[in-house]
């Protein structure tokens, strides 16, 4: 028989949305739709959760990478070196800065491959944008101290970090500016889009306060040119509700990929799980593996009601829009076998044991039988 495994949880997520939509019935009466208390509010909560001085909501992740790499100084005859293997939005906000990307390749952990950054830097190079894969981290004070080194900034893409954890840190509080998204499917998540930027620099975090809202430092003043990039009062509330379920949620998915972790290390010959780092707490925002046959056992997956994914079966460095930076297929072995073989299987907090171990059984049914 078929059981069904939904990659998508929103709908369990929100089900019951009272409490939400009471408050929005407040806000309402309040008439604070610009900014306000309700931003303030989540602002002051979130950096309490993550321990940082300063947050800045912004209208989605993008706009918090693109704010961040701003603040930093990042613009037109820059470099920042990034990674091939992330979503296009950690690329684009370079490019939509005026800003080159230079990648490197990846490690066995699907993460920035720290011993690749300093044989690409050059005396463009301004800043290195980390990206916090999955919900995994890549090795932050080994890229920080390469940042000293060199005087590169270093702007963390946090948007899949939310409850994770690096050594004593939380992940995305290592950099000078961090960006976070709440895109529906991350750790923390809104009915819609949202974002914010973290940093414990009180200059930055006046800067980009006073960008994020065109510039204003109130109605009558403007001090700079900026634009509208301002987190919305009604999602900063079901950030404020969703918040309190992070780390709970973090823990449920730790037990669930754990009981992958155990069952698909027994299947060395053709799936390959990453190697869990003791000192850091992954978010597993993606629960990714590469396998032997993927495109067969997605097809096999998906005919048995379980909802894997593929992110992304084209790395960045060969997609179209990368045409004008010169890279060619070969460029980065490891991003480009892992986009052969990536699987992303469902691992949200609202899983059942039965269909957990259901996947492991079509996995194993598929390479063993």
């Amino acid at each position: 028989m078929i059981m069904k495994v939904p990659y998508n949880y929103l709908p369990m997520q929100f089900e019951n949305y009272e409490s939400i939509f009471s408050q929005w019935r407040e806000l309402i009466g309040t008439a604070e739709f610009t900014l306000g208390p309700y931003v303030e509010k989540f602002e002051r909560e979130f950096a309490e959760f993550i321990g940082c001085k300063h947050v800045i909501g912004t209208n989605n992740g993008t706009d918090a990478l693109i704010l961040a790499l701003k603040a930093c100084g990042v613009g037109p005859g820059d470099e920042v070196i990034s990674v091939p293997t992330t979503f296009y939005a950690s690329i684009g906000a370079i490019v939509a800065v005026g800003a080159k990307p230079v990648f490197v390749d990846i490690d066995n952990r699907f993460q920035m491959d720290i011993g690749q950054i300093e044989s690409a830097i050059t005396p463009k190079t301004k800043a290195l944008l980390p990206v916090h894969w999955g919900g995994a981290s890549p090795r932050m004070p080994e890229l920080i101290e390469i940042a000293a080194k060199y005087n590169l900034s270093v702007i963390e893409d946090a948007c899949m970090a939310p409850g994770g954890r690096v050594q004593d840190k939380h992940a995305g509080t290592h950099g000078n500016v961090s960006a976070w998204s709440m895109h529906p499917l991350k750790p923390l998540n809104v009915m819609g889009d949202g974002g914010m930027v973290s940093t414990d620099d009180d200059e930055l975090a006046s800067w980009m306060r006073i960008y994020r809202n065109h510039g204003m430092v109130d109605r009558d003043h403007n001090r700079i040119w900026g634009v509208n990039m301002r987190l919305q009062p009604l999602q900063a509330i079901v950030a404020s509700n969703v918040l309190k379920t992070v780390s709970d949620s973090v823990s449920k998915r730790h037990k669930i990929s754990s009981i992958y972790d155990d069952g698909l290390n027994a299947l060395p010959d053709f799936v390959y799980v990453p190697k869990r780092l003791k000192d850091y707490r992954e978010t597993f925002s993606l629960y990714m593996i590469k396998c032997e046959s993927r495109d067969e056992l997605l097809k096999n997956l998906v005919s048995n009601g379980i909802d894997a994914k593929v992110h992304y079966p084209v790395p960045l460095h060969l997609q179209a829009a990368a045409k004008p930076l010169g890279y060619k297929r070969g460029d980065f072995q490891v991003a480009e076998d892992y986009a052969k073989k990536i699987i992303t299987l469902p691992a949200h907090q609202y899983l059942e044991s039965d269909q957990v171990h259901y996947v492991l059984d079509k996995i194993k049914a598929f390479y063993l039988n």
